[in-house]
């Protein structure tokens, strides 16, 4: 599959992929799968990219590989950190887990929780790595919780015990409380409510005006419908564009 689309005129390209392509060798079936070849889009600061597809046809493979969980077989995906360019491709991995850090992140519909941490000391973790002080870190992870609908007893207990509706609000919260510089998104509205779903679509849109640069997986692609600037359909193999 080959596609290329360039961010809107004017906008500052955050991330260029170029001639992306991901294979899989599944050893005991004899077989190669290849979920995407030669992709290449670029994405510009405050532009939201979908991509589009049926299931199996690679959309959080793609993600995955941008964010360097998986390895490309080939081509580039470079990223304009604040300190230069980088191909997360080759990037070494102490370098892709301070862009991780700091510049990149990506929400996902399943929660990694930690044993014993409690939510609202999760999602303040982001703002006290930078020093802020730790009343003032948690106030903010309050904030968000209440505002994708945790509920206040819920605050102080750990997500481990939390049913994977809730534990998507505390992911969402953590993820979201400090403004990326690129941001993943792979289905983060499969296990919400319309009331977090609303919260998440009110987020993105600040993260949009603030010059986040986003590319989402979205089961009701709705949902963002007012966000969107680009489409890249992986099961058409091609990409258009679409009218805000």
């Amino acid at each position: 599959m080959t596609m290329t689309e360039m961010p809107a005129e004017g906008a500052s390209p955050v991330l260029d992929v170029r001639g992306l392509t991901k294979s899989f060798h599944m050893h005991h079936l004899g077989q190669r799968l290849d979920p995407f070849r030669d992709v290449s889009f670029a994405v510009g600061q405050g532009e939201f990219l979908l991509l589009r597809g049926p299931n199996g046809v690679g959309k959080s493979t793609l993600l995955r590989t941008i964010f360097r969980t998986c390895l490309p077989e080939s081509g580039a995906v470079i990223f304009a950190s604040r300190r230069g360019a980088v191909d997360l491709a080759r990037a070494a991995d102490v370098d892709v887990a301070l862009l991780r850090r700091d510049e990149i992140g990506f929400v996902t519909q399943f929660l990694v929780a930690r044993p014993r941490v409690a939510a609202e000391d999760i999602v303040a973790e982001p703002l006290r790595r930078l020093g802020r002080p730790a009343s003032e870190a948690l106030e903010e992870a309050r904030h968000w919780l209440s505002a994708f609908g945790v509920k206040r007893d819920l605050w102080r207990a750990y997500p481990t015990t939390f049913s994977g509706g809730e534990q998507q609000k505390v992911n969402l919260a953590r993820a979201l409380i400090l403004p990326p510089r690129l941001l993943l998104l792979d289905e983060p509205t499969a296990s919400l409510d319309a009331g977090a779903r609303a919260a998440l679509v009110a987020r993105l849109a600040e993260l949009k005006h603030a010059g986040v640069a986003m590319i989402g997986v979205f089961h009701h692609p709705g949902d963002v419908e007012t966000l969107i600037d680009r489409v890249i359909d992986l099961g058409r193999k091609e990409v258009s564009d679409v009218a805000v």
